[in-house]
């Protein structure tokens, strides 16, 4: 059954009242004075639709909502429990700087150089499990 608003003029109070269909507009009696009281139009309304499995407000902006923050595009593929990635920004992959590319570069080059070293000599090269030479 739907749910209606009345308004009793006598203790000026507003109230809702389940009610069939039929009985819609015939006067309710009031739950504190028990008077007749007049229907009046809802004083809240709500209304929503369903747009992609996902509830959306009218009007709908065609934004979404991700724990209660607004957000331009629903969750696709694979994501953090509880994070959406419109709101919490990752930060960029750090490149290294010019010294650390230096340093590396120079430990490359010293590792040649004692493998040369090595074959050189007619050691024999050892391998290790983790699959270093």
């Amino acid at each position: 059954m739907p749910l209606y608003e009345f308004f009793c003029k006598h203790c000026d109070g507003v109230f809702e009242t389940m009610r069939p269909i039929t009985k819609a507009s015939e006067p309710a009696p009031c739950p504190v004075c028990r008077r007749q009281a007049g229907r009046i139009p809802p004083t809240s309304f709500a209304a929503f639709t369903m747009r992609e499995g996902y509830p959306r407000a009218i009007p709908d902006r065609g934004t979404y909502w991700h724990l209660e923050q607004e957000v331009k595009q629903p969750l696709r593929g694979s994501f953090r429990p509880n994070e959406h990635p419109e709101l919490v920004k990752r930060e960029p992959k750090r490149r290294p700087s010019k010294g650390e590319v230096a340093i590396a570069r120079d430990k490359a080059q010293a590792q040649a150089k004692e493998a040369k070293k090595m074959r050189d000599s007619g050691a024999p090269i050892i391998h290790d499990s983790t699959g270093a030479s």
